[in-house]
């Protein structure tokens, strides 16, 4: 492999003075196509203002797409295939060449200049080999700084003679400092990474992934390459990003528009379920108890409680006419619905209907020719109705969970041989709330009332959605995310050596089953491209004790990177060694336990060192963030500092879920980590592993 060829303009037969000029054509061409589509006039080709509307719609949103970002490569890549004979050679072969982008870019003649990395004949990029070639003669990568190319890289895959080596560029990629929200990795994904964006759309994926593996960067590539391969699809049906919480959505969102995709809409599990207003907190036993799967099963009983079976004949009258069903034939109407396992709603709304064909049986047996606007008007009819609300009234899900968490009756009724006691008694309300309106409801509350909904009323179904940090969802949680899924699939992406909740996932086939996905193929990441060498390996002193089972990440970085754990007697030793790291090219993150947040804010302010909190976007002049240990999930900077370690792990509710907490914290950094502690380091650091 040669060195990277980089430096000043060269002369016009400089390989890299032709790059330069192809990169400089490329973005023309993209302008043109730019401005071909506002120049776009739709006046004479709409029928209706309707019609005018959804197409400026999409003119809107393809020029949006066909944005060119200054400081992001327009392409990354070039393949050239070689002229290979026969028919076994691949798409793309007889010697043509092609630069690999972000997006698909045309001249005028609509011949290609840059191709989109989704499409087949890109593929060769992430997968050839010197063992597999795939037809390709060389790959060349391009280094950039800002968006100017400045280098590039050539590997020989069908030249014997040429050893593999690792490539500088990428290994400069992957470390190149972070400044900002998340960037794409689409220059960087690996083989096995490869695999997973680019499996199909009908089966859904777990990734396993270590710190630093990518396994956020390839749920969303994953997107990309879906809606490329399956557009039409996926525009009728939709996706979603579902992330832990909002500063993690907002460190993620330019991911996707960076690569040309702009219509995925992403979400908590909270925005989800978001029936009524969080007000309210649970301990971590009621949290646990609410989240159980257990719970579907309560709430299913108390709904069907309101299904009665009817005691009185209906008797419609229309006319001089009478005609009476009685009660045993209503009986079997209400258990034929009960047996058909439909939702209530709409077995609630299939009964009148059902009873007015009853009627029309009788009537046509009496000679009569009624029709189907005869069956509308009977099942419209006072007596039908009546008999509908009594034997099958309407339900508010919020109304039962909260008649199920403040009535002690209730809730033993429908949770005898589910829940015990203590279980019930832990979920109750001490002081019962009045209304809906008034009730003071936790984050695990709305997750019941979400289920409750989808009992009365199917939800919609899109066609696929990623979950990211899946490792900390509850059993219930899970289940309002898969039927957001039910008829499409999805991307699990978690590592459950990182969950941190109490209820944390103990593994995925279990978590998937409650998903509703248990076929789905489960994949894991164990190289690190993220996390220095010595920082994971000092992190993964945990792993025993935490995720026994997981194979410990291995860093593919060349770069060691900085670590160090120093003793510190006070706020000032944090604040000089932020000042240390500040002057380091790239982001500093200071990560603390959520107590010591208070703290570490006004020592900051007084030393007149600026910082953001998590998601806020961090510049050139404001480079350091000040994050809660609870929100540092998911999120990555060049150089972590982190205060406290004993801290981190006392201030969740147990141990094991505080030393995966400290294992999140451990392993944010890209380049390095420094450790700052006053009290004695937790053992599980300092002892060898059991």
């Amino acid at each position: 492999m040669n060195d990277p060829v980089d430096g000043p303009a060269a002369p016009a037969d400089d390989p890299l003075a032709r790059e330069r000029s192809h990169l400089a054509a490329s973005r023309a061409a993209l302008r043109a196509m730019r401005e071909d589509v506002e120049a776009l006039d739709i006046r004479d080709v709409t029928a209706n203002w309707v019609n005018a509307e959804v197409l400026q719609h999409q003119i809107e949103e393809r020029i949006k797409a066909l944005a060119d970002l200054s400081d992001t490569p327009l392409f990354f890549g070039r393949l050239d295939y070689l002229r290979a004979p026969g028919a076994e050679q691949a798409e793309g072969a007889e010697g043509e060449r092609f630069y690999i982008g972000r997006r698909h870019v045309h001249d005028a003649d609509g011949d290609p200049m840059v191709i989109d990395w989704r499409a087949p004949v890109s593929q060769p990029f992430y997968r050839a080999s010197k063992k597999d070639p795939m037809d390709v003669g060389l790959r060349r990568r391009f280094g950039y700084t800002g968006g100017d190319l400045t280098a590039y890289e050539d590997e020989h895959l069908s030249d014997p003679a040429e050893a593999a080596t690792t490539s500088k560029l990428l290994q400069q990629e992957i470390e190149r400092p972070r400044v900002g929200p998340m960037r794409d990795i689409v220059a960087t994904i690996q083989p096995e990474q490869d695999e997973i964006v680019r499996s199909g759309l009908s089966g859904s994926v777990c990734v396993q992934g270590g710190p630093g593996t990518g396994k956020t960067a390839v749920g969303l590539h994953r997107v990309a390459y879906l809606l490329y391969a399956h557009r039409e699809r996926l525009a009728r049906t939709g996706t979603l990003v579902v992330g832990p919480n909002r500063s993690f959505l907002h460190y993620i969102e330019q991911v996707l528009p960076a690569l040309g995709e702009l219509t995925v809409a992403q979400a908590t599990v909270g925005d989800l379920v978001a029936h009524v207003e969080v007000r309210g907190t649970d301990d971590a036993t009621a949290a646990t108890v609410k989240g159980d799967a257990r719970m579907a099963e309560v709430l299913r009983r108390a709904l069907y409680s309101h299904v009665t079976m009817p005691t009185e004949p209906v008797v419609v009258v229309r006319g001089s006419r009478r005609w009476r069903v009685p009660a045993y034939e209503l009986e079997e109407i209400v258990r034929q619905l009960l047996d058909r396992d439909i939702r209530y709603g709409a077995a609630r709304d299939a009964l009148p209907q059902r009873i007015a064909h009853a009627v029309l049986v009788q009537m046509e047996r009496a000679g009569e020719a009624p029709d189907d606007r005869v069956q509308d008007t009977v099942a419209r009819n006072a007596a039908v109705k009546a008999a509908v609300k009594a034997v099958w009234p309407a339900v508010d899900p919020a109304k039962l969970v909260l008649r199920l968490l403040g009535d002690a009756e209730f809730l033993a009724e429908h949770a005898e041989g589910l829940l015990d006691e203590q279980e019930q008694k832990a979920v109750l309300w001490a002081k019962p709330a009045r209304s809906v309106k008034s009730a003071k409801w936790s984050a695990a509350d709305t997750v019941l009332i979400d289920e409750a909904a989808d009992l009365i009323q199917r939800t919609p179904s899109l066609g696929h959605v990623v979950l990211d940090e899946a490792q900390d969802l509850s059993p219930m949680q899970y289940r309002a995310v898969g039927r957001r899924c039910t008829t499409g699939s999805a991307t699990v992406l978690g590592d459950l050596a990182q969950g941190t909740t109490p209820w944390a996932t103990r593994s995925w086939e279990e978590a998937l089953a409650h998903l509703g996905k248990p076929d789905a193929v489960v994949e894991e990441l164990t190289a690190g491209f993220r996390v220095p060498t010595d920082v994971i390996t000092y992190a993964s002193r945990l792993l025993p004790y935490i995720a026994p089972g997981l194979t410990p990440v291995a860093s593919i970085r060349e770069n060691p990177g900085f670590f160090e754990v120093r003793g510190a007697s006070g706020p000032d030793d944090v604040i000089a060694a932020c000042r240390e790291l500040l002057t380091r090219e790239g982001s500093v993150g200071l990560i603390a336990a959520d107590p010591r947040i208070p703290a570490l804010t006004e020592a900051l302010a007084s030393a007149g060192l600026p910082h953001v909190s998590p998601g806020e976007e961090t510049t050139e002049s404001t480079r350091l963030t000040l994050v809660p240990a609870s929100l540092a999930k998911g999120l990555e900077y060049d150089y972590v500092l982190l205060d406290e370690p004993q801290a981190v792990v006392d201030a969740e509710p147990d141990e094991r879920t505080g030393l995966r907490r400290l294992y999140v914290t451990l392993t944010r950094a890209v380049s390095g980590l420094v450790i700052t502690h006053g009290a004695p380091l937790p053992a599980q650091l300092t002892e060898p592993a059991p």
